[in-house]
């Protein structure tokens, strides 16, 4: 009981430097994650010693990888979409599929065959490595987005296709971190079982996510009762994590499509106005909580990080994720009549790699070779695209004149 109480008292520290860094960082009007990660590294470096315990029980890898996948994933998953309407979804349909599946599958295989070749890592590696960044994550680009003012086709087809291949990515990472090697060596039907495995994780996530978002619409049909339906929205998001799960399939699958139903159809049929604000406000708190402490934990995992001798590599995996995702971006939506090119290039420098990157390459075993390789690969490439990527796409949207302020000041 002694040590909970320790535990949970650190917590609260941290969760206390995360707001006043937030608070401060919405004052300069800067986005508040980058800003975290920022804190959380200068936190890492130095000794504070009311810190000290906090810090390294928060980087273990097992609490780092708990609380994020099992924790705060589901919460992120399924704020974002009940905050993304199934209209807007379907107008932006065929970009958001083309990078959700074609963009996320080319860039996987680019990454994965470059890394292997340039970087001469071992095959399983480079595809884990590959599989982990083919994961992108919208939360600090779209805060940014917002407060631009960028048109909500850009803002809708970035989250929608974050949403769809944070699943696709942690199916490619089981895949290929567990079963690779051995579906190598069959050939052929290998590479059938492959396709097999990854329709049994996507199609059963679906399944149950469609069967729990449905049931839980309809559960609140019966009630006119904010806070009993904002527990429902709790259970239907870690329900639909833990069953899919449970059952061996995509989890993330489970949460999106349970979301996005109960968020459009759930709405319409079982929600008061009253509810729907209040949903909505209760879930913007959890999440500011829940990426609060993400972003600073990335920060602080720089302990945890041995980059010696291992720059040039690191610089080559750099440039190779940035070329991966931009052949894959371009070819995806190449076909796509009328896409303008501005949104091409701020979809490109905007796709910033982020926390579930590093949770899962921290939940591989310490027995899997070439782990340490893996981590040090993911982490530069975050903090890469977080701090450099994510500090320049203000100046790029503005340049390009996608954002509402460039517009007035033109």
């Amino acid at each position: 009981m002694h040590l909970f109480n320790e535990t949970f008292i650190q917590l609260l520290v941290l969760l206390g430097v995360s707001v006043f860094v937030i608070a401060i960082a919405k004052k300069l009007n800067q986005p508040y994650s980058i800003a975290l990660v920022i804190v959380g590294l200068l936190l890492g470096i130095t000794h504070i010693p009311l810190l000290e315990e906090a810090e390294s029980f928060i980087t273990q890898s097992h609490v780092f990888q708990a609380v994020i996948i099992s924790l705060f994933l589901p919460i992120l998953l399924g704020d974002a979409t009940l905050k993304l309407p199934f209209s807007h979804l379907r107008e932006q349909s065929k970009p958001v599929l083309a990078l959700a599946f074609g963009g996320t599958l080319l860039s996987f295989l680019i990454i994965a065959f470059s890394a292997y070749y340039l970087l001469h890592i071992p095959l399983i590696v480079a595809f884990t490595f590959a599989a982990l960044m083919s994961a992108t994550d919208p939360i600090s680009v779209i805060s940014i987005f917002k407060s631009l003012g960028v048109p909500k086709k850009v803002v809708t087809i970035i989250e929608g296709e974050s949403l769809f291949n944070d699943g696709i990515a942690v199916v490619l990472f089981q895949i290929s971190s567990v079963y690779l090697l051995s579906y190598m060596e069959l050939g052929w039907m290998g590479l059938g079982s492959g396709l097999l495995l990854f329709m049994k994780f996507a199609v059963g996530g679906i399944l149950i996510g469609a069967v729990l978002g449905y049931v839980f619409s309809q559960i609140i049909r019966f009630y006119d009762d904010y806070p009993l339906e904002i527990a429902f929205s709790m259970l239907l998001f870690f329900g639909s994590f833990f069953i899919a799960e449970h059952f061996h399939v995509s989890g993330v699958i489970a949460v999106v499509v349970g979301g996005l139903i109960f968020g459009s159809y759930g709405a319409r049929i079982g929600m008061s106005e009253t509810t729907k604000t209040n949903i909505n406000s209760f879930w913007d708190v959890v999440t500011l909580v829940a990426n609060s402490l993400i972003f600073l934990m990335i920060g602080l995992e720089i302990k945890n990080i041995d980059f010696e001798g291992k720059w040039i590599m690191i610089a080559a995996a750099i440039v190779i994720v940035l070329l991966g995702r931009t052949i894959a971006l371009y070819a995806s939506v190449h076909f796509i009549k009328g896409f303008p090119r501005s949104w091409k290039a701020v979809l490109n420098w905007g796709g910033l790699k982020g926390s579930l990157s590093i949770a899962l390459a921290l939940s591989l075993p310490p027995t899997f070779e070439g782990r340490d390789d893996v981590l040090v690969l993911t982490f530069s490439v975050v903090l890469f695209s977080l701090l450099v990527q994510g500090l320049t796409i203000k100046p790029l949207v503005t340049k390009l004149g996608l954002s509402e302020k460039s517009k007035e000041t033109a």
